[in-house]
């Protein structure tokens, strides 16, 4: 049996946004295999891991940065 569709246009962008993040965390929970990195990714990873090993302080925690995008998208 089918449900109805939700009306995602009914929620406000940081709702919308936070529904994509449960979302994607449960796919990744499920299936961790589907999200794998491709060796350029890694690559990717690794550099920039190390950039923040050289200068820590230049991390911006990730609270701030999501307040921020949902402060942009209000």
């Amino acid at each position: 049996m089918s449900q109805p569709r939700p009306d995602f246009l009914n929620l406000s962008v940081a709702e919308r946004i936070q529904l994509a993040e449960d979302i994607w965390d449960s796919i990744a929970a499920e299936s961790p295999e589907s999200i794998a990195l491709t060796p350029d990714q890694v690559q990717i990873v690794q550099a920039r891991l190390e950039q923040h090993e050289q200068d820590p302080a230049s991390a911006v925690p990730w609270d701030q940065v999501r307040t921020e995008l949902f402060q942009r998208n209000h």
